[in-house]
């Protein structure tokens, strides 16, 4: 929808290798939700308008030129009125300021390589969300089929114990266990259907249209294959972390920027006047200004600065006390489910074979209706487990991704276009008036957007 409109911000991959992994369902929902995230492009207008505080920073070295013009009549009692008309052009240029406007500069630019990173981070936890919404309907979808699986079955055995009660082989007391039983599935089955009911509205708000005969994923994200490199991964390349060290900067020029302003600043002013009669006049003039005493208010604002510098750095440190945290986590969860998976597969093949030497056993006398029952239980439980199994390790691979900051489109290869967030500040870092050729570009953008 934004290609047309954002035709010099975007930019397609080269690169779609996923082209033909496009049949991947779990790939499609997660182009489907950044290709329609508001909050990707909420995101993205608060880059727009942080590279904008560039543009501000960057005009604040250059030359103010302004003008202006006036027409007087004046005149009192019976004398005749006086009409004149004057004009001024003046400009004004800071020679010296300590390097404050300098440092203004370097500091917004920070600030947008700070914004970059947090568009990252919402760009990961808006796939993540779609992952996590893709295998939630998986997950309910396969609960409701194993719960529909397990209602057929018990309804089977209630029909084989009637008959068999029938004839004198049961008690009335076994008929009763497979009704209750039958009950005890119906309403699982049941509850069954409300989770997946909430799991489809999950992937509706998270992707943005109706899941369609999902799939256990047949992709595998590549992930570190130990806990050391993951955890590398993350310090150097989490957005939190780079978006934290890129404001660390940030607080540190205010902070110098704070010290400068008991310093004085010198400019150079000129002027040029024209009146009615074609009279020029003009004056060139050099200011040196500075603060004597402004009660502790500039001290204090560079004691602030300070403070909030030391702000960041410690938001710097638990942040990666925390990502550490969640990468373990997540490393963790990942080899539990692997092992689980395993784990449930030995459990359903051991369980199918106790199941049918129970039955054998229940028709020969030797085993009672509960024990058919029960056994019935355990290998709807197995298949419950490995069915969780699978889910949790499709999750956990990408919640891993997630912690080490490479849950993105880049990183994954999703054929999408791909946002340049170089193209919208590359066209106004240099502060372009409306009348250049990147302030003419900035405007057909802008009025799109508008038009949109």
């Amino acid at each position: 929808m934004y290609f047309r409109i954002f035709i010099l911000i975007f930019v397609l991959t080269s690169n779609f290798s996923f082209s033909a992994s496009a049949k991947d369902r779990l790939i499609s929902a997660m182009v489907s939700a950044y290709e329609t995230s508001g909050l990707l492009e909420q995101n993205r207008a608060v880059l727009r308008a942080a590279d904008e505080d560039v543009a501000t920073a960057a005009s604040q070295l250059a030359p103010v030129v302004s003008w202006a013009s006036s027409v007087s009549h004046s005149g009192s009692g019976s004398s005749s009125f006086d009409t004149s008309a004057d004009a001024s052009l003046s400009a004004n240029y800071t020679l010296y300021d300590g390097g404050k406007n300098s440092l203004g500069l370097e500091a917004a630019k920070f600030s947008v390589l700070a914004t970059r990173s947090k568009l990252v981070n919402v760009e990961q936890n808006v796939l993540f969300e779609a992952v996590t919404a893709y295998l939630g309907v998986v997950r309910e979808t396969e609960n409701v089929a194993l719960r529909k699986n397990n209602l057929s079955v018990i309804g089977e055995e209630l029909r084989a114990a009637n008959d068999r009660f029938e004839v004198g082989e049961i008690t009335k007391t076994d008929v009763a266990l497979a009704e209750a039983r039958l009950a005890a599935s119906n309403s699982a089955l049941a509850v069954a259907k409300g989770s997946y009911k909430k799991a489809v509205a999950s992937y509706v708000a998270a992707i943005g249209e109706k899941p369609n005969s999902l799939e256990y994923p047949n992709f595998a994200p590549e992930v570190p294959s130990s806990l050391e490199s993951a955890i590398a991964i993350a310090l150097t390349e989490h957005p939190s972390i780079n978006e934290l060290k890129h404001l660390v900067k940030v607080s540190e020029i205010n902070s110098k920027i704070a010290d400068l302003s008991t310093g004085f600043t010198i400019s150079l002013g000129s002027s040029v006047s024209f009146d009615e009669e074609g009279e020029t006049s003009g004056n060139l003039s050099i200011t040196a200004s500075g603060p004597i005493f402004s009660g502790g208010k500039l001290y204090s604002s560079s004691r602030k600065k300070i403070a909030l510098n030391e702000q960041v750095l410690a938001r710097l440190y638990s942040s990666k006390i925390s990502i550490e945290q969640n990468v373990t986590n997540a490393f963790s969860s990942l080899q539990v489910a692997q092992a689980a998976k395993s784990a449930a597969k030995e459990q359903i093949r051991a369980t199918e074979v106790a199941l049918k030497g129970v039955k054998e056993e229940a028709i020969l006398g030797a085993r009672t209706t509960l024990d058919v029952l029960n056994a019935e239980k355990d290998l709807l439980d197995a298949r419950m487990q490995l069915m969780s199994a699978k889910v949790d390790e499709n999750l956990s691979l990408y919640r891993l991704l997630l912690q080490i900051g490479r849950l993105t489109a880049e990183y994954l290869n999703l054929p999408v276009p791909q946002y340049d967030v170089e193209k919208y500040y590359d066209l106004v870092k240099s502060s372009p008036a409306s009348k250049m050729k990147n302030g003419r570009e900035l405007d057909t953008i802008l009025r799109s957007l508008a038009k949109d």
